[in-house]
């Protein structure tokens, strides 16, 4: 697995790669967020390990940057700011993992490993099908009734996520938990302001409405045909 790590304080950033290389991976390093971003959006990378205080650039603009170009490789933020706030922040940014300092080496390794995995999941079609709306994995993306939809790379992840388990009740835990890969619950609005922008794009102007609120349990993507 190759990963870059993105960290300014030299000793720390030598013993990340040094750690990440015994577990068996390639790492490379960059000290700044502009440096960071450049590599990131150059090479393919399996996961990046952004600190959050950077010179340049910081590492959650960084991390924005990168989202808003398209680019849907997992991320790791590290910080020394761990209050609730602060990983709601990192986590809104862009970021898919948060971990604060200090932190366990074997727990950050583990965690990069998770992200990995999840991101080359093998039990994972490579196209999803519900009525006449398409999500194809592999090109990134979606269509309706043959017409191009364009989404931003979270609600392309929450309605993956939505078409996987299509015709089943998808909780709000359910995609805090593998949609944002919170473990906790942010009590933000956060889930249904992102399920309305994607409801806008693809049932919008559609004659069936194929995306569904059910009133307290949560969020079902069906085809009313069947």
């Amino acid at each position: 697995m190759r990963i870059l790590v993105v960290e300014d304080d030299q000793e720390t950033a030598s013993y990340l790669a040094r750690a990440l290389k015994e577990a068996g991976h390639v790492a490379d390093l960059a000290s700044d967020g502009e440096a960071g971003a450049a590599m990131a959006e150059t090479d393919d990378y399996d996961v990046l390990v952004v600190d959050r205080m950077l010179p340049k650039r910081d590492g959650l603009s960084m991390v924005d940057g990168l989202r808003k170009a398209g680019h849907d490789v997992p991320v790791l933020i590290l910080s020394a700011l761990g209050r609730v706030d602060d990983r709601i922040a990192g986590l809104r940014a862009g970021g898919d993992d948060y971990l604060a300092k200090p932190y366990s080496i074997s727990e950050l390794i583990a965690r990069v490993e998770v992200l990995a995995r999840r991101r080359r999941s093998p039990d994972s079609e490579a196209v999803y099908t519900v009525s006449d709306l398409v999500l194809d994995r592999l090109s990134h993306t979606v269509t309706r009734g043959g017409e191009e939809i364009v989404l931003q790379p979270r609600e392309f992840r929450l309605l993956e996520y939505l078409m996987r388990n299509a015709g089943k009740v998808v909780t709000r835990t359910m995609l805090l938990e593998n949609v944002w890969d919170y473990h906790f619950d942010p009590q933000t609005n956060v889930i249904d302001v992102h399920v309305s922008r994607l409801r806008s794009k693809i049932d919008k102007g559609f004659e069936t409405p194929l995306l569904r609120t059910v009133r307290g349990a949560g969020y079902m993507i069906r085809d009313p045909a069947r």
